[in-house]
């Protein structure tokens, strides 16, 4: 695939259901990963477009049709969304990959069709979700309720920007609520290809606006007294400041945030098969996954083998152009995450730990923000670089004597969000995952399924997205009394 070189420009935001211009001059430069190039150029919204967003979206429901059509109809125009993603998923995963470096072989999947699978996802959820339902009170009968929490602020972020945006968007608008959703600067471009897709599906007026903005901008959002519901994606310190903002106004809020998660290989696992499920999900888009495993945990008998196995398939990813087909390992979104990445692997040979493969900028990249596949042995799990999120393909091979430190090393970290085990015995495997406190879990594979909750223990997160669990958290509960006696005609 040819290095894209184009210059993608838009001069409009899209504000409740529509294209108008913005009330400010600034402009988002969108910088390729790779060429360090400018690849692209979108309004910057200001306050003031946030302002009229969320009026309309406030507008909308309190007074328009979208909370009010049955539930077939809001289904009918996000199956038309859902749709759409399948027609231009190739478009959407260039674009991500031009912007953020994730590597295209896996952006088609990765960035666009799991996209669409959580869309569609959302759909089969809503279709079963019990909306109102009779139960027998102390004093009588009751009459229980789940109704849309109202205008929601959606953040999402740069790494998987359509797979957040859908996790978002797709339950609040099926709940009936309507939404603002604030892409990041890094990644604005795929937004307006989202936006062109509601538009076409006929979302009523006010029901959606999108706006590309920096982080003042999001903060002035989410404090915003008209907002009913947040829903964020982020760092944890972005997620502490939107729960402190938002809770000046009592406003509801889920928080999905970062991640240390531990692979735990168990002595009697398939090596070989251990290595393939893991590596592509540890070094993951690029590294920059919040639910990368990004501490594999080895048993002390086989340590030097795994240490082995594990440096070679790490060493053998091939790193380069994002666009090219064959990438496996492409650049950081920015120069600030290149450094950071550079600046904790310094840090992790300081600690004492050993480099096994990696620790530098590709000598055949004289451009762009790459860093190796850096994969560190002798760690300790109390060594900062096993502790703290890097969000860079920086890994680390922990060592433990038997099982019950392996599950403690797993617990002994700040976050909850993921994890896995690796076993020739599924039970043993089971009874591993139930005993490791975090909010998703994998036995000899490693999934995301969209009809399960997800999110985290700990400060990897509040609340759930996905399945019922996600589904919900986009309603208000209300209980009706009825009088004794009653009973339904």
């Amino acid at each position: 695939m040819a290095e894209r070189t184009e210059l993608v420009e838009h001069g409009q935001l899209f504000i409740g259901g529509e294209f108008t211009d913005p009330l400010g001059t600034e402009v988002i430069e969108v910088i390729s990963p790779h060429t360090e190039q400018v690849i692209g150029r979108v309004p910057h919204a200001s306050e003031g477009d946030v302002d009229r967003a969320v009026a309309a979206a406030r507008r909308a429901f309190d007074e328009g049709p979208w909370p009010r059509m049955g539930l077939d109809e809001r289904i009918a125009v996000i199956t038309r969304i859902k749709d759409a993603f399948a027609v231009r998923h190739e478009e959407f995963a260039r674009l991500i990959s031009a912007q953020n470096g994730t590597p295209y072989s896996s952006s088609v999947m990765v960035q666009a069709l799991a996209a669409m699978m959580v869309w569609d996802s959302a759909i089969t959820v809503a279709r079963d979700f019990p909306y109102e339902e009779r139960r027998d009170g102390v004093l009588g009968p009751l009459l229980v309720r789940r109704e849309p929490v109202g205008v929601v602020a959606a953040v999402v972020p740069w790494n998987v920007p359509q797979f957040t945006a859908a996790a978002k968007l797709a339950p609040a608008l099926l709940a009936g609520c309507t939404a603002v959703l604030k892409v990041s600067p890094e990644t604005p471009l795929d937004a307006y290809v989202l936006a062109e897709i509601a538009e076409e599906a006929g979302l009523p007026p006010g029901v959606l606006s999108i706006l590309p903005a920096d982080r003042e901008v999001s903060e002035y959002l989410v404090g915003h007294r008209d907002v009913d519901k947040v829903s964020f994606t982020g760092s944890v310190a972005a997620g502490r400041r939107v729960m402190e903002v938002a809770s000046r106004n009592l406003t509801r809020v889920t928080l999905e945030l970062g991640g240390k998660s531990a692979a735990i290989i168990l002595p009697d696992a398939d090596l070989e098969a251990a290595v393939a499920g893991i590596v592509p999900f540890a070094w993951m888009i690029n590294g920059q996954a919040c639910v990368a495993q990004t501490r594999i945990l080895a048993p002390n008998s086989r340590y030097d083998e795994m240490a082995e196995a594990f440096a070679a398939a790490a060493g053998a990813l091939r790193v380069g152009d994002p666009m090219d087909p064959t990438t496996e390992l492409g650049p950081l979104v920015a120069r600030r995450q290149q450094q950071r990445s550079l600046d904790y692997i310094r840090l992790g040979q300081e600690e004492g730990a050993k480099i096994l493969t990696g620790g530098n900028r590709p000598a055949a990249q004289e451009r762009g923000w790459y860093v190796e596949p850096t994969l560190f042995g002798s760690v300790d799990n109390s060594m900062r670089i096993a502790r703290e999120e890097i969000f860079g393909p920086v890994i680390c091979l922990i060592p433990y004597e038997d099982e019950d430190e392996a599950v403690r090393i797993a617990d002994d970290s700040p976050y909850g969000l993921s994890g896995s085990v690796w076993t020739a015995d599924t039970e043993r495997g089971i009874d591993v995952a139930r005993r490791v406190r975090t909010g998703t879990y994998s036995v000899n594979t490693f999934s995301l399924d969209m009809l399960g909750p997800f999110g985290g223990y700990k400060n990897s997160g509040l609340g759930r997205e996905f399945g019922p669990e996600g589904y919900g958290e986009f309603f208000e509960h209300k209980m009706i009394h009825l009088p004794a006696g009653y009973r339904e005609a």
